[in-house]
């Protein structure tokens, strides 16, 4: 506990950065979990109710049910009912519009912790090697004492030690947020291909009607 105050009380200005880093990340973890709780889903339950709609062509309440999902899921599939009513031949184009929109909101301020968790270990060696810079400093001032030099050097450490940390936990959940952003993706994708399936059906009668005709 001493070691780690007197390397506080010495070395706080390269020891803030990391600090700065550490509330950043807490910050973005607590913005996210958050974020992502809220908008959760239950993507099994939510796709047999939409598909009951589109196959009755009732399209009124499918936007419905999607407004009753609420989140981001059902903020896409609202566009996708739009989409569907008005532009169904140009539907696969405008929906990964729509649903890259969503992406880039779920994936917001994760760069933050993909940043950090690539910089913060060099910041914390750079703290090292500041204080050992300094510890041979006054090694060469007071002489040869090996108790001063046990010291500066663990003190040094503690720098690289807090960047690992930090770098670390803000690692840990990148990548954790990460495949949630991904299930995302592939929860969209599950929506396109239910609306994809009925504009598929729908070509595929229309050709049918004219040939017997």
């Amino acid at each position: 506990m001493e070691l780690l105050l007197n390397s506080i009380k010495m070395d706080w200005p390269v020891l803030l950065p990391i600090l700065v880093c550490s509330i950043l990340v807490v910050a973005v973890v607590i913005n996210r979990a958050a974020f992502y709780k809220k908008n959760k889903r239950d993507i099994v339950l939510f796709i047999p109710k939409i598909q009951k709609e589109l196959a009755k062509n009732n399209l009124q309440a499918a936007q419905n049910v999607a407004v009753d999902c609420g989140g981001v899921i059902g903020e896409v599939t609202e566009e996708a009912v739009r989409i569907f009513s008005e532009q169904r031949n140009g539907f696969s184009r405008s929906f990964d519009i729509a649903a890259a929109l969503a992406t880039r909101k779920l994936e917001s301020h994760l760069t933050i912790l993909g940043t950090i968790g690539a910089v913060a270990p060099f910041l914390g060696l750079f703290g090292t090697v500041v204080r050992i810079l300094y510890t041979f400093q006054d090694l060469a001032m007071q002489g040869n004492q090996s108790a001063a030099v046990a010291m500066g050097i663990g003190s040094a450490l503690i720098a690289t030690a807090f960047g690992l940390i930090v770098a670390i936990v803000a690692v840990i959940f990148y990548n954790s947020f990460q495949s949630i952003v991904k299930r995302y993706d592939d929860d969209f994708q599950l929506i396109k291909l239910l609306f994809l399936s009925f504009v598929d059906s729908e070509t595929e009668v229309k050709p049918a009607s004219s040939a017997s005709m």
